[in-house]
This record gives structure tokens, sequence and C-alpha cells, in this order.
């Protein structure tokens, strides 16, 4: 029988050898990672308040549309009327609590230019289709937009089959074309800056943004959050980067319909990932993408997020490193997937040790006489880990302060989204949860091969697609299914339209400036 002596004896070691030459160096290599953490959403929240300072300046001198654009000028209808034509191809799956709000944000833009709207769904069936029928015959002819019945996907993931049936669809005089995800919420001059900054620099290739949740209180959701904090420090430069998320990406509509650099065919032969495929081609002909620091999106979560499809989720974001196009992107994927597994175990061993330094010393006092410099070494390390620690969460509360805030001012008429809401222990333990499962994950996506996307299983063989698999629910009289992130009803319950706002009434102006351009050709 195992005495409280016996466990003692087994603790006071393990507090020894984790205060080894190799044992310091991965507690020390822990600290340093919450620094570097710290340091990257410090330099990521000073681009945020950048944009919070010009958007201030320019109330003070009495534009208060700057929201919309820094120069007040760029409002008049003679430059308006002179802005390019974008299409907006948003690939719909499944209908969630979320979805209505965020479709009625992006076909509210205030973005003075032609704008055409083109909701891709697989089938009729989708709920999505009923829902975004019923919301587009609210508008009535105030917004040129339509639904697009895809079909089934054969050769690529649904998302991109969507994608290109969009682009296929799009108006011929279309010179930039924006692909929305339906869980992002747009702000009225999202699409505005995004068309700015393209005609502004036409060396640009892809255009793009990235989601700040807003987590529902679940861990599962929380986890979320953590996951994508560190991934958003690549987002927020003001301008060139290397990451590309596909909720939200605009290009060139040219480079479609000439197939510039295999972006059609790269997508539609095996394609997997949108986001990965086109940072590939865009990394291997070397060309441009920015990520300007007005294109953060408000993202809520499911409010019943569970943890499994948190998982679920998880398995979808490691997955997508084992899809590549050429030998060096397969190359690049097996270095990001070495450095995360390994940072993200990095990260979370020294808590470990942090917890048996801990009950070592609580235990080591009913033993006055076994007080060893283990022990104070021990909790030496524990005291740097919690100094680091503490300096990470506040730096990570200060970078989602300031998109708040920024979010809040560039959607005035949107009711502000407030940090209260936002439980910091919970947060800490997604830290240690989600660093610890990432490796499981990506491990597990690597030896199976294959992903189950919102009802669909996809197989993959040497970086491409070459198998698609679907229940035989999928169908309106399935059962119940949810997608991962937004609560959605992939085959289930449809909903109603809210009632207009005063940005809805807005748009319809802007739409009637452009109505007989709007339907021509």
């Amino acid at each position: 029988m195992v005495t409280f002596e016996d466990f003692d004896s087994f603790l006071f070691s393990a507090s020894r050898a984790c205060c080894s030459s190799l044992a310091v160096f991965i507690q020390i290599q822990g600290c340093l990672i919450c620094l570097c953490l710290a340091l990257g959403w410090v330099l990521a929240s000073y681009v945020r308040n950048r944009e919070i300072r010009r958007l201030k300046d320019n109330i003070k001198v009495g534009n208060f549309f700057g929201f919309l654009c820094p120069d007040i000028n760029d409002l008049e209808h003679s430059r308006q009327i002179k802005l390019p034509r974008v299409s907006v191809v948003m690939p719909l799956k499944g209908f969630g609590e979320h979805n209505l709000q965020n479709w009625r944000s992006q076909i509210t833009s205030l973005y003075g230019g032609p704008l055409e709207f083109l909701f891709v769904v697989e089938s009729t069936e989708d709920p999505a289709y009923r829902a975004v029928s019923l919301l587009i015959s609210n508008f009535k002819d105030s917004i040129d937009a339509r639904i697009i019945v895809a079909g089934l996907s054969t050769t690529c993931s649904q998302k991109i089959h969507n994608q290109l049936a969009g682009v296929e669809s799009m108006h011929k005089d279309s010179k930039y074309v924006l692909f929305l995800d339906d869980d992002v919420r747009l702000h009225p001059g999202t699409i505005g800056s995004l068309t700015a900054e393209m005609e502004k620099n036409p060396e640009i290739f892809i255009q793009t943004g990235y989601p700040l949740d807003l987590p529902s209180g679940s861990l599962g959701s929380y986890c979320i959050y953590e996951y994508h904090m560190p991934c958003s420090m690549g987002f927020a430069t003001g301008g060139r980067t290397f990451f590309l998320w596909g909720g939200c990406m605009m290009m060139h509509a040219a480079d479609f319909r000439n197939d510039l650099y295999g972006v059609v065919t790269g997508l539609r032969d095996g394609g997997y990932s949108d986001d990965m495929t086109l940072a590939a081609i865009a990394g291997a002909h070397k060309r441009l993408i920015t990520s300007p620091p007005v294109a953060v999106f408000p993202h809520p979560l499911a409010s019943d997020l569970t943890f499994s499809r948190y998982w679920n989720y998880l398995r979808k974001q490691t997955f997508v490193l084992e899809s590549y196009m050429t030998k060096v992107n397969w190359l690049m994927n097996r270095a990001l997937f070495t450095v995360h597994c390994y940072l993200s175990w990095g990260f979370v061993a020294p808590f470990f040790m942090a917890m048996i330094h801990i009950a070592a010393a609580l235990r080591i006092r009913t033993y006055p006489f076994e007080e060893t410099p283990a022990t104070s070494c021990g909790l030496v390390l524990v005291g740097c880990l919690a100094i680091c620690t503490l300096i990470e969460l506040l730096s990570m509360w200060n970078l989602t302060k300031v998109e708040l805030q920024l979010c809040n001012m560039l959607s005035p008429e949107e009711p502000p989204v407030s940090l209260d809401s936002y439980n910091w222990v919970l947060i800490f333990i997604a830290l240690l949860v989600d660093n610890f499962l990432y490796p499981l994950s990506a491990f597990k996506s690597h030896f199976s091969q294959s992903i189950n996307w919102s009802g669909v299983r996809y197989h993959l063989k040497n970086g491409k697609i070459h198998k698609i698999e679907r229940s035989k629910e999928c169908g309106s009289l399935a059962t119940k299914t949810y997608s991962d992130l937004g609560g959605k009803h992939l085959f289930g319950k449809r909903g109603v339209p809210p009632k207009m706002s005063f940005l809805s009434s807005l748009a319809r102006i802007f739409a009637h400036w452009h109505q007989p351009k709007k339907f021509d050709g």
C-alpha cells in the first residue's frame, strides 16, 4: 500500500529532477515563449492603436465619417461614381444564430461603387438558401444580390467549389472579387477600405483580415479565442504579411478570369484549403499579400459551442498543413507543423513542472529538516513563470481591448462590445488546454489524412483531395447537425431576417445612386 511518505518521496524526487539542467532550460524556454507572445501582442496593439488615433483625429477636425474613409471629400458623389465594381462572393453552408446579422452587415456595406453580392449554396435544401432568400427579398431592388446553386463538389472542398461557382457568375465588369465567410461581420466601410488599398497599390495580389473572437462563455469558445490570438499578430502589420485568412480575401477579378499562376486550377484540382492554396501561390510567385489595420472583424462564437466542436475545429485547422501544392510548399508546412508542435508543448511543459514544485514546497513543510536547495530553485522558477504569464495575459488583455475599441469605432451603429464579458481564468485554462491539444490534433491529422468538414469527409493523397465521402443524411430530412463555430444547423431550421437598421437605409441610398449601373450587362 502506498503511504504519504512514499508519495512525498516521489514528489521530492520529481521536484529535484525538475531542477536539472534540461528541466531548467525547458522552464526558462517557457518563460521566453510567454514574453515573445507578449511582445508580439504589444506590437499588434500599437498598429491597431495607430488606426484608433487616426479615427479620433478625423473626429476632431469634423470628419465624423472617418470610419468610412479618411478624407471626407472622397464621399462626394463625383468621386463615388468613379469607384470600381466589386463582386462579393459568399460560400454558405447551414444556418446559425449569428448568420443573419453577419449577412446583413455584409449587404448593407456603405461602399459607393457598383457592388453585387453572390450567395453560393450547394443545393436549395441547405437551410441557408431559404434564410438568404428571405433576407434578399426584404431589400427587394435596393441591392444587387442573388443566390447561386453550385451543386456538389467532386474535385475540391465544397467551400472552394462554391467560391469558384461565384467567380464564374460574377459581373463581367467587376474589377475586384471579395470572398467572405458567413461568420464575418463586416464594418460599413470595410469594402471601401479594401478597394481603396487595391486602387492605391496595384501590386497587391490579395488583401486579407482577421477575426476577433467574442467567446460565448464555454471553455471551447475560449480555446478558439486563444488559438486565434497568436495568429492575429501576423495580420496586425498594417501592410505586408505572409499570412492569409480565407474568411476575408480581396483579389483582382482578372486573376481568376485569366487563371493567373493557376489560381483556378490550383483551387479546383484537389484544393482543400482556399487560404493555404492561395498563400502558397503568392509565395511561389513572390506576390504581395497585405492586411490593412482596419481589417479586424468581431466574430461572435456560438452560445452552445461545446468542447467536442472545438476539437473538430482544431482538427480542421491542423489538417490544412497536410495539404500542399509543391515540394517547397510541403517543406514549409512540415516546418510549420514541427515548430508549432514544439512551441505548444514547450509552452505547456513548464506549467506541469511548476505544479510539481508547488506541491513539493507545500508537502515539505511537514518535514522542516528536509528543506533542500532544489525546493528553493523550484520556487524561483515558479515565480519567474508566474511573472511571465501575468505579462503575457496583460498583453493579450490589452490587444483585445484595443481591437474591441477599434471595432466599436468602425461600426458606430452597432451596440458596443465590452471586455467585461471575457473570463480571464478560463482564458488561462484555455492557454494550457489548446497548446496541449494542438500537437495531438496535428499528429492525428497527419496519420489519418482525412477530415470531416460539415458532414463531408475529405481524404488527401499527395497533398490534394482525392476522395470525397458524403453522409447519407445530407438531405432535408437529416438529423440535426452542427458546424463548429457558428452553432449552425446544417440541415435544420430556417430563419427570418431581422428588421432593417439605419445603416441599411443608408445602404439603400448608396445603391440608388448607382441604380442605372447595378443591373447593366
